[in-house]
């Protein structure tokens, strides 16, 4: 099975009125947590509209997706004989899934479904938003064949051959941490991607 990290745009239900809360809850979760390399983004998609009010036209910005607020999040996208599933992060989808006014994400069961990448593109003109110009072109950050909790086999620097388990994985520069036993006792050791092997239990 191939796995590759990506960004993907998922939806989550809110309770109707909710959003702007939701989405103020969830950027200070994000932060005091130091998630924010999982969960990137959080939008409550608006677009401006001109009513009138008393005989007075106004703008305003209405709601294009009542009860519904976007999370762009990093996810593992798993490539085998079956298809193409995409999982989120285990901590990041319990943090989420546990605001207030949450109730749940878009998708099947518990798991995630994310949008379709021409449906965020239509969203991102109505309300006038630019996709950057990286993301158009590929929303792929890094290609790796192992997750938190596998064991793999570190290739290069002083501690080549040794096999570990990995505790942590940083997208942003690229390196893993891995739990290799160093006289008798667990040590963390932070390598990069191409460094490591998964090891095939």
């Amino acid at each position: 099975m191939e796995k590759t990290l990506v960004k993907k745009w998922f939806m989550i239900h809110t309770y109707s009125g909710y959003e702007k809360k939701v989405k103020t809850d969830l950027e200070q979760k994000i932060e005091t947590l130091g998630m924010g390399d999982i969960v990137t983004k959080i939008l409550v998609p608006e677009e401006e509209t001109i009513e009138e009010v008393r005989g007075k036209k106004k703008t305003v910005a209405r709601k294009i997706f009542p009860g519904y607020v976007m999370l762009e999040m990093v996810a593992t996208r798993e490539e085998s004989e079956e298809g193409i599933n995409f999982r989120v992060d285990s901590d990041a989808w319990y943090v989420v899934r546990n605001t207030n006014g949450v109730t749940g994400f878009v998708g099947v069961g518990s798991d995630p479904i994310p949008m379709e990448d021409d449906e965020v593109e239509n969203i991102f003109r109505v309300i006038g938003m630019d996709i950057p110009e990286e993301e158009k072109e590929n929303k792929e950050i890094v290609k790796i064949n192992f997750a938190i909790g596998e064991y793999v086999r570190v290739l290069g620097g002083g501690f080549a051959g040794h096999e570990g388990k990995v505790a942590e994985i940083d997208m942003e520069q690229k390196k893993v941490k891995v739990m290799i036993e160093m006289f008798g006792r667990m040590t963390p050791v932070e390598v990069d991607f191409n460094s490591v092997e998964k090891v095939e239990l």
